[in-house]
Parts: structure tokens; C-alpha cells; sequence
């Protein structure tokens, strides 16, 4: 069925847009070309972050007199970050797109954990392991078992299990599908570094990230509760055979303190990585005195294997530090807006982020005013066409 529109409505309809855009002009010009905030004055809260910096190369900071130094840090690229802000407090080489390797499950989880029901059991077939790339880290699924989703969530994020990636990938639509649905969901969160070939962090031409987008996918993941208690959870037990269980052990080792790495006070996740090509990569948070902060480290190039965790630590001590002495450097928001100042530091503000305009950009509220305006005009056509109908408004 075809609807015409009598040109007297349209017009009319379009004036009514177009009056009301017009009538909000000046209150959106006045807004654009207010002058930038100059700041708080030295020890107020901290002034509005500088994105341009996070794109540069190098270290970046924006200290106060007094405030600690940084620490020495050998990683290729490297960010700090306050998770309830997302206001990044220094950073190196922040946008810099490297392997990510196991890292990456962050964005696997976030993009396939609200699909897939923890209680839902499943027999795994061996078309889902037959791809599961050599030398990959596995937890130990086996085809012609059956497995709760739950169980091979632990295996994703304690034992880093590349075979339970590719299992829980089958039932969310397949290996490709799940790649496209994560690049889309990293897009949505304004990590623009990534490009994603293998969900489950396995070398493949043309993967990266970035630090800037695993902190953003950490602290993304600290929002979701089922995230949360995954990455935080130290050890658990993976089905066996014969109906047993057998225990496995989260292989982050800033968190279970293995391996003669100290386990590191406050931590509650998030995921390790490693891989020949990425080497050792580490999303970390950490929770303090009501703050939560997210340190990402990519590829130390000093002290060996275990590296990673040491300059974690060190970032994240600094981090608590800093609290209130140096300025924001960028922000892990996406590009539309920036958050406010959080609560005191009694309250923890990781789940409560509210978003406010960017730069000398025009308000949300003057954004919104041009909108309902235009939206009225819109309403009057909409309005009409129902009446011409004979329909009900719908709820």
C-alpha cells in the first residue's frame, strides 16, 4: 500500500521543523562559542580532559606541582585510567595498534555474554574445536562432552581456553559472525584501533589493538556483572571425565599471586594475554579508597615474562597516588561526550558514568532543545498522517 502526502501537510509539517530550528538557532550558536572552561585552580578538581594529547607519541602527562613521577616502564604502549570517570590520567603511546593476544577475549566477552545464558548446557561437536589455532592456551573442552555456558566462561577467563572461545563462539552464531559482531561492538564503544581476525586473541594478519581501546574494553567489562565476576574470580572448578571436575586457576597472576608474582591489593581483574607475536599484554583494575582505576600494558620490553604484572603494579600505585594531582589527559568515552567529575572518593562511581558536552562543542541541553524543536514540527506531520488514517497513537 502506497500513502501520498497532500503538499499542503508536508509543507506545513517541514515549516513547523524548520520555525522551531530557527527559533533555537542563537541558544546553540551561544553555546558553540562559549569560551573554553579555563580549569579549576590549583587543588580543585581536575580540569576537562585534552583528547588531541592521547594521539600523540610519546608519554603524556599533565602534573601538578608535586605530584608523583612516573615510573619507569619498558612497555611498548601503555595507558592509566580512572574507570568511573574514564578520565586517563598519563599514557604512552596510547593509540599505538599492536597484537593484543589474549586481551581480546575483553571484547569477546562483552560481545557475547549477553547472548548466551550461563545455564544453558551444551555437547560440543568437533566441527567447533577443529580450527582452535596450535600452541593455543586451552582449559580442556572436549567434544562429545556437555558443558554449561558458565563452565566455559571460566575456561575463557581463568584459563584463557582458546577451545571454550570456539565453542561458545558456535552457539552465538559462528566464528565469522562473531567476529563482525565484535568489530561492531568495539566501534559502538569508540575503540577505533581494533581490528579483530580471531576472537580468541590468536595471531592473524592484520589483528591490533591498542591500550587506549583494551582500557576501554576493561572498563566497559566492569559494568556488566556477569563480566565482572568472571574476571575477578581466581579459581573455579572445569568439568573432567567420568562426570568429575577438576580445579583450574586464573593465570592472571596480579590477581592469585602465583608464580612468585605478589598479588596485588584491591585487584578485581581483568585479563592476561600472551602470544609470540604480541608477547605479554595485561588489562588490569583495581579498586582503592572508592576510586577504580584500569591500567592497560602492552609488551614490556625488559625484565621477562612476568614484566607485565610489575609495571602493571607500579602504573596502578601510581595511578592511587596521583589522586587530585594531575590533570586528565583524554578521556576513554566515546567521542559524543566525556563524563563528569565523579562523587567523593566514599563512593565508588565505576557504574555510574553521566555524560556531559565535549570541548567548545554545542550542550546536551541545547542539542537536545534544537532537537525537540525539530521534533515538534515532526510530531504535527505524524500527528496528522494518524488522524488521516484513523489510528490509535501507539504506546
Amino acid at each position: 500500500m502506497t500513502i501520498r502526502f497532500p503538499s499542503r501537510l508536508v509543507l506545513s509539517g517541514c515549516a513547523l521543523c524548520a520555525t522551531g530550528l530557527l527559533a533555537l538557532a542563537p541558544a546553540a550558536a551561544a553555546v558553540r562559542t562559549r569560551p573554553p572552561d579555563p580549569g579549576p585552580a590549583h587543588g580543585a578538581r581536575a580540569v576537562a580532559p585534552q583528547p588531541g594529547l592521547l594521539y600523540r607519541s610519546g608519554t603524556q602527562v599533565r602534573p601538578h606541582p608535586g605530584a608523583p613521577g612516573l615510573p619507569a616502564v619498558s612497555a611498548l604502549s601503555w595507558v592509566v585510567a580512572d574507570a568511573g570517570s574514564g578520565r586517563v590520567l598519563a599514557a604512552h603511546d596510547a593509540h599505538r595498534r599492536l597484537p593484543p593476544a589474549s586481551t581480546l577475549k575483553t571484547l569477546f566477552a562483552l560481545t557475547v555474554l549477553p547472548v548466551l545464558p550461563g545455564g544453558v548446557r551444551h555437547e560440543v561437536r568437533p566441527e567447533e574445536l577443529a580450527q582452535v589455532g596450535p600452541g593455543s592456551s586451552l582449559v580442556g573442552v572436549v567434544e562429545g562432552h556437555s558443558y554449561r555456558v558458565t563452565d566455559l566462561w571460566n575456561g575463557v577467563f581463568l584459563n584463557s581456553g582458546n577451545d571454550a572461545v570456539h565453542v561458545l563462539a558456535a552457539l552465538s552464531g559462528g566464528w565469522r559472525e562473531t567476529t563482525a559482531r565484535m568489530q561492531a561492538k568495539a566501534r559502538a564503544l569508540g575503540a577505533h584501533d581494533t581490528q579483530v581476525r580471531s576472537p580468541d586473541g590468536y595471531d592473524a594478519p592484520g589483528q591490533v589493538s591498542s591500550a587506549f581501546d583494551l582500557a576501554v574494553f576493561g572498563r566497559a567489562g566492569l559494568r556488566n556483572p556477569d563480566f565482572a565476576r568472571y574476571c575477578a574470580r581466581a579459581v573455579a572448578r572445569f568439568p573432567g571425565d567420568g562426570g568429575g571436575t577438576y580445579p583450574i586457576e586464573n593465570t592472571n597472576r596480579l590477581l592469585t599471586g602465583a608464580d612468585g608474582v605478589a598479588a596485588y591489593p584491591g585487584l578485581v581483574g581483568v585479563k592476561n594475554g600472551y602470544t609470540s607475536g604480541a608477547g605479554h599484554t595485561l588489562v588490569a583494575a583495581a579498586r582503592r579508597d572508592g576510586r577504580t582505576l584500569v591500567v592497560t600494558v602492552m609488551n614490556p620490553q625488559d625484565g621477562g615474562a612476568f614484566a607485565v604484572y610489575e609495571e602493571a603494579r607500579s602504573l596502578l600505585d601510581w595511578g592511587f597516588a596521583s589522586a587530585g594531582r594531575v590533570d586528565p589527559v583524554g578521556s576513554l568515552e566515546a567521542p559524543r561526550g566525556r563524563s563528569r567529575p565523579g562523587p567523593p572518593p566514599s563512593a565508588d562511581p565505576v557504574a555510574r558514568p553521566v555524560a556531559e558536552p565535549a570541548g567548545d562543542e554545542p550542550g546536551w541541553a541545547a542539542t537536545g532543545a534544537v532537537a525537540g524543536a525539530a521534533g515538534l514540527g515532526a510530531g504535527a506531520v505524524v500527528l496528522a498522517l494518524r488522524r488521516m488514517a484513523g489510528r490509535p497513537d501507539e504506546g
